[in-house]
């Protein structure tokens, strides 16, 4: 459920979630009693949250949201919430351990809730943590500095890499005398075996498809991911492969088919990939394929338009001998493989397209916001692009000193593409204008 509130912080904010480890597996086996300790849970976490200034503004399930607008009131709601969680006599034959995230960050407030990639992060930092563990990221454990609650310490735990594929780093973990101090190693991207590569940018967006996509890869042994160039294909499958990655126990590797120009060198890419050497007087494939068979992996094969009928090949070869193994392709097409699944990937939706230009735009300029002045430009600007991320990143990249509006009111935007994948204009739709294919004239 939403809350919406007019003090809800805006700005610098910290942000709290939290959730119960485990509680689907409670949910079934002590049905009753979990509905008693669920509603006590939700009382002693909203008490801790708003009688530490915090708000809670959004709940998904047992999992709580909370924002605060500052990082040392953040931290004591949470040492209160472990605090009392712990003292409660749970009418279960266990009790609920809740692991805690906190991060700082400049999330925007629309309708009640946040949005951008610091809730983002919030998120994939909960799910490094373990029942009854608190952790925080770097920007929050700077900004509480001296703040901690009497008695509170924080623990380097090291660098880490999160999944959402950003550079790794450094997380704290909130100690007390009266909390628990022993937890395995955190389920950073480091505890599984891949060769995922690191974004230079966030992850916008897509919430809705990736765990469509999610959902098909679980069920599916081979899913292509279709649409136009610059839709985002590649990222999308990124980042669903790196939040399915505790699912693959022999690891999830990425070959990028963009370079490989003969598709008779597909098995050379995934060899690299996976580590293999060939062998003398055995095909390569074969050599794949005896490798992966006892195997529980996900192999991505991004960018597979260019050489097709060799990829499908290849998955063809590979699916019928190893029952362990799942494909997620990326394409403009599908590869026509029995057994396959395709998605195609939609266009970026008008809040989603405003929210990466606005992510984009901060790079160059890191205070640019939407605001009454601008919104309708940046809007325009989004539409006329088509929901084409790559089209939206390369116009927020020129956005400067907020003259976004005197670029919406030109007549004629007529956005161009640079060649993208395999080396057609990334955009076939009408705006696109390959005559001034070097500039994107906004």
């Amino acid at each position: 459920g939403m809350m919406f509130m007019t003090s809800m912080p805006v700005g610098t904010v910290t942000l709290l979630f939290t959730d119960i480890e485990g509680s689907t597996r409670l949910w079934e086996e002590h049905t009753d009693e979990m509905r008693t300790a669920l509603s006590r849970h939700d009382e002693l976490l909203r008490n801790a949250i708003e009688s530490s200034g915090g708000v809670v503004f959004k709940t998904i399930g047992d999992a709580f949201c909370a924002a605060f607008s500052t990082a040392g009131s953040a931290v004591a709601a949470a040492l209160l919430s472990q605090q009392s969680l712990q003292e409660e006599a749970w009418a279960l034959p266990v009790s609920l351990r809740v692991r805690m995230a906190l991060h700082s960050g400049n999330p925007d407030f629309r309708d009640g809730d946040y949005f951008g990639p610091s809730v983002n992060r919030v998120a994939r930092l909960l799910s490094l943590a373990h029942g009854g563990q608190t952790i925080l990221s770097e920007s929050c454990s700077h900004l509480v500095g001296d703040q901690l609650p009497t008695g509170c310490t924080l623990r380097a735990l090291g660098r880490h890499r999160l999944k959402d594929l950003s550079q790794p780093e450094e997380v704290y973990q909130l100690c007390h005398a009266s909390l628990s101090d022993s937890y395995p190693a955190l389920r950073s991207l480091e505890s599984y075996p891949n060769n995922l590569p690191v974004q230079l940018t966030s992850f916008v967006g897509r919430g809705a498809e990736q765990e469509q996509l999610a959902s098909l890869v679980q069920n599916h042994s081979l899913v292509t991911l279709t649409g136009v160039g610059g839709c985002g294909k590649t990222r999308l499958c990124l980042q669903t492969a790196a939040d399915l990655l505790d699912r693959y126990g022999d690891g999830v590797w990425f070959v990028e088919l963009a370079p490989v120009s003969d598709g008779g060198w597909i098995p050379q890419a995934v060899a690299l990939s996976l580590g293999l050497k060939e062998e003398a007087g055995v095909p390569l494939v074969q050599t794949i394929v005896n490798y992966l068979r006892t195997r529980t992996t996900l192999l991505v094969l991004d960018n597979c338009e260019h050489v097709l009928a060799s990829a499908a090949s290849f998955c063809d070869s590979v699916l019928k001998q190893c029952a362990t193994v799942s494909i997620l392709a990326s394409s403009r097409e599908g590869l026509g493989v029995v057994g396959e699944q395709t998605m195609r990937i939609p266009s970026l939706g008008e809040l989603e397209s405003v929210e990466l230009f606005v992510e984009r735009a901060r790079l160059q300029q890191p205070m640019f916001a939407v605001t009454g002045a601008n919104e309708r430009a940046v809007q325009s600007v989004c539409s006329r692009l088509d929901g084409i991320p790559l089209a939206i990143e390369l116009a927020a990249a020129r956005v400067r000193a907020m003259n976004v509006e005197r670029r919406a009111d030109r007549r004629s935007i007529r956005p161009a593409f640079p060649a993208v994948d395999g080396g057609q204009p990334a955009c076939t739709t009408s705006s696109a204008d390959p005559s001034c294919a070097d500039r994107l004239e906004l």
